[in-house]
């Protein structure tokens, strides 16, 4: 795959729901000079998520339209993958990622490719914690598959907490004053690090000054994917306002 002018380190094929609103900006934001992002959609018709029955039937939906989002980000000819999504990431526990990340990375011709809960897991193996608190946008039903992940991955999940927000397109409604008072709520003196997963949530700035009160590591999706995404292209860029992930790993 070829570099261009704006893409001279690397060019970053990214594929999100097509309700998601929250990872361009994140990439945005996060992108080295010489490193582009380039997003494909899978395309969601209906964005309910507020029972068990309408969270599958959107799982259902972004799944079977991956392979099409896939297809047309490789036409920017990438030089890496990142799944800008999280669920499906952690579906089926450490055995349904790799399963997962096996599937894209045939349908990419074997480009390196992250998803959110490798990850997730990367960034808690690099800041060497184990005990861990998880919050979520989701259902109980995924949030049982991040317990399942973090759980087989070797980490002590004391607690998963789901929002339980009624539409994939309202989890970038989520506010900081929410954000923190969950924060508040599921953190105590036995937890190492806070997870936050649900791509759609707009958390790199809430974690970074998160960190700074609760002292310890807040590890949002989207900063902990770019991070993967960006080591596995073997560049050491840090930043200073992105949390502690992003400073010093």
């Amino acid at each position: 795959m070829g570099l261009d002018v704006t893409g001279y380190r690397a060019k970053i094929g990214v594929v999100v729901p097509s309700t998601n609103t929250v990872v361009e900006h994140d990439c945005a934001l996060l992108a080295p000079h010489g490193v582009t992002f380039h997003v494909g959609r899978s395309y969601v018709e209906q964005p309910a998520m507020d029972d068990h029955e309408t969270f599958m039937g959107l799982q259902k939906q972004i799944n079977d339209s991956t392979a099409v989002a896939l297809r047309d980000v490789m036409t920017t000819q990438p030089t890496h993958i990142m799944m800008g999504m999280s669920a499906p990431t952690f579906c089926n526990g450490v055995a349904g990622n790799e399963e997962f990340r096996r599937r894209v990375t045939e349908q990419v011709g074997g480009l390196p490719v992250t998803t959110g809960a490798s990850a997730c897991r990367a960034a808690l193996e690099a800041l060497g914690v184990k005990r861990i608190a998880v919050f979520s946008p989701y259902q109980p039903v995924a949030d049982g598959w991040v317990d399942q992940y973090f759980g087989e991955a070797g980490f002590d999940v004391l607690q998963v907490t789901g929002l339980r927000i009624p539409s994939a397109t309202a989890i970038a409604e989520v506010g900081p004053e929410q954000i923190v008072d969950v924060l508040r709520r599921i953190d105590g003196p036995e937890v190492e690090a806070i997870v936050q997963v649900g791509t759609n949530l707009s958390m790199i700035r809430v974690a970074d000054q998160a960190e700074h009160w609760l002292g310890k590591p807040v590890i949002a999706i989207n900063a902990a994917t770019i991070w993967h995404t960006l080591r596995m292209a073997g560049f050491d860029d840090t930043w200073g306002d992105a949390g502690t992930l992003l400073r010093h790993h």
